[in-house]
């Protein structure tokens, strides 16, 4: 076994790893800067737009692979930035294989939009809306950040009625009876939509979240 001082990088994964989430906080903040210079510096001018979701996705990935580090494989930081740099490269080739993959918020912006002009109430997206962002855990803030852009991209690949339907219901918890009114459909109509789109985004997201509710 290799002995390492209490405040190094790898004594502070291993205590993560062990159940110490301060132990994560301190290594985030400790290379939260490093990581974001070389992430930006990696994905270059032409992705800068994704820097922040490749950066949250890093540190996810980091969370979750917190029982496969081992120090006397390699340092902290040299497993870290490998991390890093295999996230920005899976990044940039599924923007090759996706070139059109930018039609994010404006879907959302836009049923926002008819929503409040049909009186129903403003759609929003708050993962962890129970409590104050700032009143959480590093460890969570980092999964929620990335859990919400895994939300969005899921919520892309839903039909447009299927997100419209899924929004409506669980961001404002009307009655399937006002919604099918709202939207102009049968009530069979809207809950078949409701059903399909739970599907899909639980299988979207089930990875982002076993992965949460698994940590010890």
């Amino acid at each position: 076994m290799h002995a390492f001082h209490q405040d190094s990088d790898e004594a502070l994964m291993l205590a993560y790893a062990a159940g110490d989430s301060k132990s994560f906080d301190t290594l985030y903040s400790r290379h939260e800067a490093g990581m974001l210079r070389f992430i930006t510096r990696t994905l270059g001018k032409a992705q800068e737009a994704h820097v922040e979701e490749v950066f949250q996705e890093t540190w996810l990935r980091i969370i979750n692979g917190r029982n496969s580090f081992r120090p006397q494989g390699a340092q902290w930081r040299t497993w870290a930035f490998a991390i890093a740099h295999h996230t920005a490269m899976d990044h940039m080739r599924h923007m090759k294989r996706q070139p059109a993959a930018e039609a994010s918020l404006q879907v959302l912006g836009e049923a926002n939009s008819e929503a409040n002009a049909s009186g129903i109430c403003a759609l929003s997206i708050h993962p962890h809306t129970a409590q104050p962002f700032s009143s959480i855990s590093t460890e969570e803030q980092v999964f929620w950040r990335a859990a919400g852009q895994q939300l969005l991209r899921c919520l892309e690949e839903l039909p447009v009625e299927q997100r419209a339907a899924f929004l409506l219901k669980h961001e404002e918890d009307c009655s399937l009876q006002e919604l099918a009114a709202h939207l102009g459909i049968g009530f069979e109509t809207l809950r078949s939509r409701l059903r399909y789109s739970l599907q899909k985004l639980r299988q979207c997201m089930g990875s982002y979240l076993n992965a949460f509710q698994s940590q010890p």
